[in-house]
């Protein structure tokens, strides 16, 4: 494996651009806590170790390379997104009707750390992601295994630790956070947001 510390150093940057999990554990963080949005993290980082061990079986490669694989696996994490969306504005929009009903009991029966596996493990950009950045760091005629499960996992720790940062950050402000005028402009903004990466993730063109 060659350039381990550039790859950290891109990998970083990678991980400093929201995407669909970002916006999943601000929302549950809102939602739930600290607690729901640290699970939320690791439900994505579970997600991503998943992509690690298909990455070296072969299996990303066979999602990437079969249209229909691909599209099974986009549409399915665009459902899956647009449906967070959705459940995040109905939820919200009960909350004003019967203000009442804004305690924990409002979100019970509904899992962060699932929702965050799911939504990395449907999204085939981030196989697709592995298949094309991880080898730029493989020295030439290297097999992939050790250096792919090497890489992956050093991906997965970094974007934890950020997440876990992310997360704390916003549970500093909770106060703040808890007014339910602030919750209620941050529950529609990540609402919007998951049901624009979902349509976006419909919308994508197979590599």
């Amino acid at each position: 494996m060659e350039h381990f510390f550039l790859f950290m150093l891109m990998s970083f940057l990678l991980i400093l651009l929201p995407g669909p999990d970002t916006g999943l554990a601000t929302q549950n963080t809102i939602l739930y806590g600290r607690k729901g949005g640290i699970q939320t993290v690791l439900g994505s980082a579970g997600g991503t170790l998943v992509h690690t061990v298909a990455a070296v079986l072969g299996l990303s490669a066979l999602i990437v390379k079969s249209a229909l694989l691909f599209s099974i696996f986009k549409y399915a994490g665009a459902l899956y997104l647009i449906y967070l969306g959705i459940m995040s504005l109905l939820a919200l929009r009960k909350a004003k009707q019967t203000p009442q009903a804004a305690g924990p009991n409002r979100h019970q029966g509904r899992s962060p750390l699932l929702q965050g596996m799911l939504t990395n493990v449907l999204n085939p950009k981030v196989a697709v992601f592995f298949l094309t950045f991880l080898p730029q760091f493989l020295a030439a005629g290297a097999k992939p295994v050790l250096p792919f499960l090497l890489m992956g996992l050093t991906y997965t720790i970094m974007t934890v630790i950020w997440m876990v940062f992310y997360v704390c950050l916003l549970h500093r402000i909770g106060a703040w956070l808890k007014r339910s005028s602030v919750q209620n402009v941050m529950q529609g903004v990540t609402g919007f947001a998951l049901l624009g990466f979902g349509v976006k993730l419909a919308l994508e063109r197979r590599p």
